[in-house]
């Protein structure tokens, strides 16, 4: 939980920066990269996560990796860097790309089904979400069989259960009370 406070506090302080300098979209491209970078590349992980290696060392590497950063994300990961908090870096990055999309008003939204929605079926939740909402939808569909029948909508803390498999499940609680 810590790490996550950590990491939302420098992700703001990127993002106003950023902002500042009318840079975000191309920080924004940066902190993706990274974050690919980290997912795909274990001896990144572990590399950033290393006491052993030295924090000039960490750069000279950075440097060579993510030479096609922004002037200010190298910076910023400069300064991370010789502050020791490097293995912060994957989830600034995560931080960073969620503030960005609700700095542009952007709500992620997943949407599970049983099985693939058919485009007006689609179209009818989304409507109904939408008008609920401040804010464009960015809209995830995520099939999960173990649903039997029916969605399940998450927007952050938010879900609602229209599945059959949740149905089915409220009826047995009752029936065993």
């Amino acid at each position: 939980m810590k790490g996550t406070k950590v990491a939302a506090r420098y992700a703001k302080a990127l993002l106003e920066l950023a902002v500042e300098r009318k840079t975000v979209d191309s920080v924004l491209g940066d902190m993706q990269f990274l974050l690919q970078v980290n997912n795909e590349a274990r001896d990144f992980e572990l590399l950033i996560a290393s006491p052993i290696v030295k924090a000039d060392k960490k750069l000279e590497i950075f440097k060579q990796v993510f030479e096609q950063f922004e002037e200010l994300t190298m910076s910023f990961v400069e300064l991370i860097t010789k502050n020791g908090r490097e293995a912060y870096l994957p989830a600034i990055a995560e931080a960073f790309e969620a503030q960005v999309k609700e700095h542009k008003g952007i709500v992620p939204m997943t949407l599970v089904s049983a099985a693939a929605l058919d485009a007006k079926t689609k179209d009818a939740i989304v409507a109904k979400v939408q008008s609920g909402v401040n804010g464009t939808l960015e809209i995830t569909e995520v099939i999960d069989e173990e649903l039997i029948g029916g969605f399940m909508v998450k927007m952050g803390d938010v879900q609602i259960d229209a599945s059959v498999a949740s149905q089915f499940n409220n009826l047995k609680q009752r029936l065993t009370r």
